[in-house]
């Protein structure tokens, strides 16, 4: 009997110690897991989750505040992830903050990273859906140097196939590291560029100075740039030059066309000028009138000593001798 009672005592420490050490083991993953704390639900809507599972953690600027309740497709192809938060994490989240897919580590289990957002927002309530953030992941960070690393090695070897180019005399830089002829003709081509460097140099010395010259008081630019009379005097004299241009052109015209018309026979200068035949008649008019005029004078010769009209010529000019000496002083 007493064997009996002993071991019903050690059975049922036993058991109290087994019970106490699972009580203890399911506060403590509790605790760890965060069971018992008091919690509100969020989820967002990814288009793709990257191997993120139901039980991963979320995080708050670094803390871990909840872990994800459950994943289930959206839509077409998305996929809306429930979280559960700590009460105590509430107070910091907007309902404009943004969440993203990170990793726990370079390679860890996959997170969803939660940021806070704008104060002026008020904070979310049980059942929002918060913004995704458009920031790379850690898959698209990694694709994207996985990628540069591609360039990086492309570059490399155009790099490699340009210097062994110019190791050989390849190209113009090749050239000019192993050609000591074309290395002369750069040098020479570089001295020739110094010259007319130079030469432009005194060229823009030589302008300033000029310039400095037009800007001399009383000169002749500082008077066409200061002086507000001279240039209405300079006006009108290109003006008059102008209208004087305008007149010797139409003398010019005018001269042309009169001499067009003295080669033309259609007037009397041009019939003159131009037919033989009219010369000649002119010329015999001019004779025959030459003849009759000296045949006039002897006709008035001969009158005059006639007696019948002697006495009409004396007195004629008796009348004109005394006019003379009355127009005389």
């Amino acid at each position: 009997m007493q064997e009996n009672n002993k071991k019903a005592i050690n059975v049922g420490i036993f058991i109290f110690i087994g019970l106490l050490i699972f009580v203890i083991g399911v506060f403590t993953l509790g605790s760890q897991k965060k069971a018992f704390n008091k919690s509100f639900s969020v989820n967002v809507v990814f288009n793709d989750i990257q191997g993120l599972k139901a039980g991963n953690n979320v995080w708050f600027s670094g803390v871990k505040i909840g872990t994800i309740k459950k994943i289930q497709f959206f839509g077409t192809s998305q996929v809306q992830v429930f979280m559960n938060l700590e009460e105590e994490a509430h107070k910091y989240i907007h309902k404009d903050a943004k969440a993203l897919i990170s990793s726990d580590g370079l390679i860890g289990n996959k997170i969803v990273v939660i940021t806070g957002g704008n104060p002026k927002f008020p904070f979310v309530e049980e059942g929002d859906r918060l913004q995704v953030d458009p920031t790379l992941s850690t898959d698209d960070i990694m694709k994207t140097l996985q990628a540069n690393n591609k360039n990086l090695i492309t570059i490399t070897n155009n790099l490699k196939i340009l210097t062994n180019n110019m190791v050989q005399g390849k190209g113009t830089i090749g050239m000019l590291l192993t050609d000591s002829g074309m290395a002369q003709k750069v040098k020479s081509a570089i001295s020739n560029l110094q010259t007319t460097t130079v030469n432009a140099n005194k060229l823009s010395q030589q302008f300033a100075q000029f310039g400095a010259k037009l800007n001399t008081k009383g000169g002749i630019a500082d008077k066409l740039l200061t002086d507000t009379s001279l240039f209405p005097r300079l006006k009108n004299s290109v003006a008059s030059i102008q209208t004087s241009a305008k007149n010797a052109a139409t003398f010019t015209n005018n001269l042309n066309t009169a001499s067009q018309k003295l080669n033309s026979s259609d007037n009397t200068l041009g019939l003159l000028l131009n037919d033989k035949t009219s010369a000649q008649d002119l010329k015999a008019t001019l004779s025959n009138l030459k003849t009759s005029t000296k045949k006039l004078d002897e006709n008035m010769e001969a009158l005059q000593h006639n007696f019948l009209l002697r006495g009409f010529f004396k007195k004629k000019a008796k009348e004109q001798a005394k006019l003379k000496d009355s127009v005389k002083p």
